[in-house]
This record gives structure tokens, sequence and C-alpha cells, in this order.
């Protein structure tokens, strides 16, 4: 890297340290791009206070602010103020430019051997290139720029095209004070251009963020750039983890943008072989796209769209300029055009409550928008293509929940706030506009077939499962070892295909368990006003196989074994107790190892929050699972807690069976069935789809590994921040990764802060919202409100608070589990409790459904509990009214 020669002048890495108010955002964004493994052309940038010392000593400071504030919106475009501007730039072209400035620039750029080469010379001033103004066009920039003369005189013409009449009608039209924009100068090497673009990472005609488009003509960018020909355009997606060309169209390129032979370039003709003639091959395509994708993942994070100017040489890809897209159509349905777009953690926050690594956005966002869409495309319903309905904010994710009420409520006549208490939370609600009428027969037709193709999906489900099982187990047979490059790529590609077809079948399974339960309540209600929840969780409760439930019935069985063989129970008793000894310490023929290896076969998949895939599994580290057990040796039997299970199963069907007539019991007893069944094959698809990440994990590890030893990474499980387009580039050979470690070390430190910092519950647009403060906690004794009784029944007792499932030891036999969040990784802690308190979810979320398998009183959904309770506090929990008593 070549160093600073002055103080103003800056190489790529300094550049990137220094920030855009000093080397103007195209400046900072090359800094960005270099830091982050992008191959660019060498070069330097002259710091904006060069440009403040220019007009300085050349004693134009009032004289331009004298001009300035004569011009406003009003006036811009009159002969006075064109005029005036026009006098500006002369001045400045006119004026002397430092010698020392000029020395230093000139030694920079013989220090990077470019300086008799050809350059480009291009305006990077302070306020372009940012979220919110790029400048696009509106300042200059000079190619093909030779000799030291024409350096100076292309940049003295670069600090002149602040004062051009687009230059300022921008700024007054952006609010952008004149003060507060100064010029940087990006001088950099031209490269030799086979072919040259622009790339979007997403659509700006149609605002489509899933679709990237690429558009290439021979020669320079010039020619694209300054719409000087029809490119060839091609449109790619990224549905699994490679590029796929879904739209090519061949320009009429009429003609080139090169080199002239002295300074400048100039347009020639095309030959009429050249003019129809594909520019990019395919391979080359899927290359750009690619290095294109890694754009967006680095210097948007995976959020904000990049507009990318690239350069071909002929053997590889450069990058020559990036920038935020800052105008981008709103694409999104008709009548919410007019509305914000609410974006909401509920539900997903029961899950995934933190930062999530860089890997796991990416398959988050995957499995979300294919389990969100499924039901729908399996109804028949159009919903428009490629909706964003996720996104990431610090780290955390969230539902587009706008979209989700509108087609909810467009497809079967869900309303908004059916919607918003199926998932959880306090959310606004979208207008409905003249679309209100709940039921037409389009809906219904669409709710028929939805039905229908649900019924099918639970009708499949278990045969579904089991090749899931047998597909995963397959995988994990693989000696990754033994792989190439391509052949890991290969198998990234087979597995993202097939997980992403099982999770539109998980979303249809997830939709039956939601349909069949609301019905279940809804008909309850008619005949018990009021009661309808409270019952339907006491019919449901013991009943059916739920996988979350299962576990911690098999971990108090477990703990039950241990306490009737005097070794195993000895060794749960050691003080310290060391959970990773259980293989060395317990006998071969022990019924518990025997029976804890069983376990660890049918659930060892399954992790503490298991969304993210950073996060071990069981069967890699029992440690949590273990600490469990031996606390549940001090709970009350396996059999005591089914019994009590069945008695109050039996008093809600005394209930039942006493106040409705014969048919209508039969009625509900067969809407049990299906909400228990729905239950079930939820519970189970959530737990395969998960089993589908094993193998990833497995496959990541030994690619984390590979990097390890070629010295790309620190540690093994750094490959969790990466992204998967980073780890393909360099399984194939396009990039080296030699950056990856501090790219890495970058995301680890963002994620720290990003981690220290509160997350909205809701973001409208992308403006966060305070969380509503719906908990009022009295120490008095009085009744509270709080939230959704998910359920059934009343239990008192000592509050404790619980962060994170590694404090389980925290929560002794008979307290209030309160916790933030309930993913199944939390499940096995129920067991311990009198009952539940949740910040978050919704009546089907895990937390609620092993709830009410076990039986234990939960209120859900209840906003700032871990805030507004005190551990230690003693607690009464209505789990029938969704009302908490503080005690």
């Amino acid at each position: 890297m070549a160093r600073t020669i002055s103080h103003s002048v800056y190489c790529w890495g300094e550049a990137y340290e220094a920030g855009n108010k000093i080397v103007g955002g195209k400046g900072w964004n090359l800094g960005r791009l270099n830091r982050n493994g992008f191959r660019i052309p060498s070069g330097i940038v002259l710091a904006t206070h060069a440009y403040q010392t220019f007009i300085r000593q050349n004693q134009l400071q009032d004289f331009i602010q004298n001009i300035s504030v004569k011009i406003d919106a009003s006036n811009i475009g009159e002969r006075n103020s064109e005029n005036g501007l026009a006098e500006v730039r002369q001045k400045i072209v006119d004026g002397l430019f430092p010698v020392h400035f000029a020395e230093a620039l000139f030694e920079s750029l013989e220090n990077l051997g470019i300086l008799n080469k050809s350059l480009a010379v291009r305006s990077s001033a302070s306020a372009e290139d940012s979220l919110v103004a790029s400048f696009a066009g509106i300042h200059s920039s000079y190619l093909n720029v030779n000799g030291k003369e024409s350096i100076v005189e292309a940049v003295k013409n670069c600090y002149a095209s602040l004062w051009t009449p687009a230059a300022v009608a921008y700024r007054r039209k952006m609010n952008i004070n004149d003060n507060d924009v100064l010029q940087a100068v990006v001088i950099m090497e031209m490269v030799k251009a086979e072919a040259a673009g622009v790339a979007f990472t997403c659509d700006p005609l149609t605002g489509r963020t899933d679709t990237m488009v690429i558009n290439a003509n021979y020669g320079l960018g010039e020619a694209v750039v300054g719409g000087l020909v029809e490119p060839d355009e091609y449109k790619l997606t990224f549905e699994t983890f490679l590029p796929k060309v879904v739209g090519k169209k061949i320009g009429l390129k009429r003609g080139q943008s090169v080199l002239d032979s002295n300074q400048g370039v100039k347009f020639i003709p095309l030959t009429e072989d050249f003019k129809s003639s594909q520019v990019l091959n395919n391979e080359n395509i899927f290359k750009l796209a690619l290095l294109v994708q890694r754009v967006y993942e680095a210097l948007g994070e995976g959020e904000r769209h990049q507009d990318i100017e690239w350069v071909f040489n002929g053997q590889e890809f450069m990058i020559v300029q990036a920038r935020p897209v800052t105008l981008l159509t709103r694409y999104t349905y008709p009548e919410l055009k007019d509305q914000p777009d609410i974006w909401s953690n509920a539900n997903i926050k029961d899950a995934l409550p933190m930062v999530l690594s860089t890997l796991s956005q990416r398959t988050i966002r995957v499995t979300t928008t294919a389990i969100l869409t499924s039901a729908f495309k399996a109804s028949g319903y159009p919903i428009l293509p490629g909706l964003k309905l996720v996104r990431f904010y610090r780290g955390r994710g969230y539902f587009n929940l706008s979209l989700i009420q509108r087609e909810y409520f467009d497809a079967w006549g869900l309303t908004p706030s059916e919607v918003n208490k199926s998932l959880g939370g306090y959310q606004p609600e979208i207008d409905l506009g003249s679309r209100n009428r709940r039921y037409t027969p389009k809906k219904i037709l669409y709710l028929i077939r939805g039905v229908l193709a649900v019924r099918k999906s639970v009708s499949k489900a278990d045969k579904t499962f089991q090749e899931v099982r047998s597909i995963t187990q397959a995988w994990l047979k693989n000696d990754l070892k033994a792989f190439s490059n391509e052949q890991i790529i290969s198998l990234f590609e087979e597995m993202g295909q097939y997980s992403y077809n099982y999770y539109l079948t998980d979303g249809l399974l997830n939709f039956s368990a939601g349909s069949s339960f609301s019905m279940l309540c809804g008909t309850l209600n008619k005949h018990f006003p009021g009661k309808g929840m409270a019952l339907a969780n006491a019919l449901m409760l013991g009943q059916g196989k739920i996988t979350s439930a299962e576990q911690g019935y098999r971990l108090m069985q477990l703990a039950d074994s241990a306490k009737k063989d005097p070794v195993t129970y000895g060794y749960f008793r050691e003080k310290p107790f060391d959970p990773l000894a259980w293989e060395s310490k317990l006998q071969e023929n022990s019924a518990f190892k025997k029976s804890f290896r069983e376990f660890l076969d049918e659930f060892g998949h399954r992790a503490v929050y298991e969304g993210d895939i950073r996060n071990p599994h069981w069967k890699e580290d029992p440690s949590y699972l273990l600490k469990i057990i031996a606390d549940l040796m001090d709970s009350p039997e396996y059999q005591e807690i089914r019994d009590k299970q069945k008695e109050r199963n039996k008093q809600a069907w005394r209930e039942i069976n006493q106040t409705l007539s014969f048919v209508n019991r039969k009625v509900v007893k067969w809407m049990v069935d299906q909400a228990v069944k729905g239950s079930e094959k939820r519970e189970m698809g959530k737990s395969e789809l998960v089993r589908l990440r094993s193998p990833y994990r497995s496959v990541l590890l030994e690619l984390g590994q590979r990097l390890v030893d070629a010295r790309i990474l620190n540690e093994q499980t750094d490959v969790f921040q990466c992204t998967f387009t980073e780890l393909i580039s360099i399984l194939r050979e396009d990039w080296e990764g030699k950056e990856l470690r501090t790219i890495v070390e970058d995301r680890i430190e963002q994620q720290k802060l990003w981690a220290a910092m509160e997350a909205p519950d809701i973001i409208i647009d992308d403006a966060p919202q305070v969380s509503p403060s719906q908990v009022s906690i009295s120490l008095d004794g009085n009744l509270v409100g709080v939230g959704i009784g998910a359920a059934a029944g009343k239990a008192s007792g000592i509050a404790r608070l619980i962060k994170h499932p590694s404090e389980g030891q925290r929560l002794k036999v008979g307290d209030v589990l309160v916790a933030p969040t309930t993913d199944p990784g939390w499940t096995p802690l129920f067991i311990k409790a009198s009952a539940i308190i949740v910040e978050s979810g919704g009546y089907l979320s895990h937390g609620a459904i092993v709830a009410r398998e076990y039986g234990i009183p939960a209120v859900i959904n209840v906003p700032n509990a871990m805030s507004k309770l005190k551990d230690g506090m003693l607690v009464l929990v209505d789990g029938d009214e969704g009302k908490i008593l503080v005690l």
C-alpha cells in the first residue's frame, strides 16, 4: 500500500479511515471497496481541504459566497445566476494551484507507478454517493488524462464543477447547504477496457429488489453511462446461493467509447458483427453477478442497494465506482403505495431476538420469504413476485407487516387485527381502503384451494419428514475432506434447492396449525363467550406428540432414570458438575447413557436459538441438556405431570359434554383433533427444517477449517460471519480472499455494537418507533391485563427473569419463568416452571404450543415484562384471562 506523502493526499487504505467528509463519497467508497478485497484501479484521493486551501489562497471565498447567497430554486435558470456561476467557474479554472499540493500529488502517483499513464480524474464531493444524495452525473470527471499539467487542469475543472447551474440546482432541490459540499478529487489509473458498464443490485425501473440488472457494452463505460448506446441487459436473481439469469436482452450497440490518441475519449462505430453480439459470455455474466452481489453485501450490508460501474479487461473485472441507490420506484400493491411500510419483529423475535450472524441473515431471508408465500402460491392467489418481505435492522430480522396484512385480507379475508393477534406484538394496521369486503367469491375460492393444498401437505407430511431425514443422513455421510471446491459448490446448490422446496412445504404446515387452532377457538367462543381460547388450550392439553414438548418429556424420563442409578446419580451431584464428562464417567452398560445417546440421535440436531447456524447443535455440545437433567432430578416425576394433564383435559371435556349437543360435541372433537394434528405437524416441520441445517453446518465448518489452514480466517467458526457469495467466490478462485480476515473482524465488532443497542419492535419505513409500554405493573397487588392467555390455568410463584437459556440453572422448580422470547431451545426449561410470562409471541408461537402441551399456565405478548417485573417478585399468572397479579 502506498503511504501518504501529504496530509491532503490519501491512498485507498487511508481513504477508508478518513471518511467521506475528507475524501468525498466516491473516494470513501473506493476505500471501502479496497478494504473489502475488491479489485480497483491504482490511485489516490486529493482531500477536501486541498480544495478549501485552493479557494482560500486564490481569495475566492467572499466572491463565491456573494454569488451563492443570491441563487435559490426560483432564479437558478435566470441569466444573471448563470452568468455569476460561469464567472465563479472561470476564476477557479484560472486560479493558481498550490505548488506543495501538486508536488505531493505527483510524488504519490509516481510511487504508485502511474504518473506517466493514462488517468481518470473524477470529482468526489463530500456529500455525493451517500444514502440520501447521489449527485449522479452532476460533477465532472475526466478520462484519459496524461501529463502533470493536464492533471492539475483536470483537478481545477473538478473544483469548478461544484458551481455549474446543475450542481447548484441539485443542492437547492435536496436542501443541501453549499458550504456542506466540498470537493475531493479521485485520481486513478485508466483500465484497458474490453467491455464495461453499470450494474444495479435491484431493478431501478420496476423497483424489484430481488432482481439484479447488468448493462454492458464494448469499450469504456462512458457510452453506457452517457446513454450513447443501447447496451446489453442481463437480469439475474439469487433464489438460493448462485445467480440465475432470468432475462437477457442483446442491445443494438451502434458504437463504443475508446481512449483518444492524446487526451479524453472518443466514440467510434462498431462493426455489424459486434453490434448485435452478446458482450459478456454466460460464464462472465455469472462471475460479474457474484462480484456485484459481494459489493451489495459488503458496502450495502445486504440492505442498501448499490449502483456500480465495472470494467472488464479481457481477463478480470474491476470495480471503478459504487454508490447507494438513492431513488428506487416503490414496488408494492397499488393500495399500499400511499401508505408507509410497517416492519415488525413480532413472531420473528420469538425465535430470533438476537443479532444474527452474517451467514444466517441470508438463510433467514430466504427461509422466511418461502414460508410466508407458500400458502398463497398453493391457493393460486396472485401475489406480486419479488416483494421484499424481510429486512434486517441492526442485525435483527423484521417482517413487512404491511404486505402480510394486505395479502392475508385480500386472499382469505383475515383482518389486520386478526393477523396481528396471530403474530403477537402490538402493531399498527394498514388502511384497507375500498378493498374492505371481508369475503368475496374469489376469496372463498382461494381459501378452498388453500385448505385443499394444506390438507394434502399434512397428509404427506410424515413421508416428507422421513425423506428429509434420509437425505440429511446421506449428506452428513459425505467425506467432506475429500471434496474438491467444485464439489462443495455443487453440494451447496443441491442442498439449497432441496431446502427451498421444503420451506414451501413447511409454510403450508404453519398455515395448517394456525387455521385449525383459530377455527377451534372461534367455534368455542360462540358457545362459551370469552372462554374460547382457554377451553381450546385445555382440550388440547397433553394430546398428540408435539416434538418440541416431547424432548422435554424425554428429559424428564432421563432425570427419573438418573435418580434410579447410584453411579449416574452421583455423577450429576458432583461439585462442580462437569457436563462434558458424561461419556467418560458413566459406564457403557448404564441405562441412562444408552437412553441419552438415543435422545441425541433423535433430537441432537436442535439447539438453543437454532435459527442462527453458528449456534452448536446439542449433539455437538450437550452441556445445556445435561444441566437441565441435573435440575429436573428435583422436580416432580414424569408420570405425576402426565396425570395432572389428563385430569385437566377431562374437566374441559366434562364442560363441553354438559353444555353442547351431540352434534356440536362431535364437531368440537373433530376440530380438536385437527388442531392437535396441525400443532404436531407444525412443530415437527420446524424440527425437520432445523435438521436440514445440520449438513450446511458440517460443510461450513469444513470450509472454515480450510480457510484457517490457508491463513484466510483466524478461527474455524469465523466462517459464519462470511457471506455465501464470498465463500463461493473463494471456492471458484474468483477471489483470493486475503482481506476476508479483516472483513470478518469488522463484522464482529459491528455486531457487538448492535447487540448493545436496543432494537425497536416497529419500524415505519426507515424510522424506528418507540416500543409500546403497555405493561404497568404495580407493587400493591393490583390486577394487570397484560397479554394473550396462551395456555390455560392459574399458578403463582417467584418470578425468575431469564434472559437466555444458558441462565436456566437460576430457574428453580416452581418458579415463574419470565423470558424475552422462547424458541424451541427454551422449552426444556418449561418443565421446571409453574407458569410462564413471555414478552413476545402469538398464540401459535412455539412457546405457546409447548406450554399448552405441558399444561403450564402461560401469558405471552407482554411488552417490557423483563424490565417492569423484578426478579424475586411473587406473581400469579392467569392463563385463562391473559392476566398477571403481582402479589
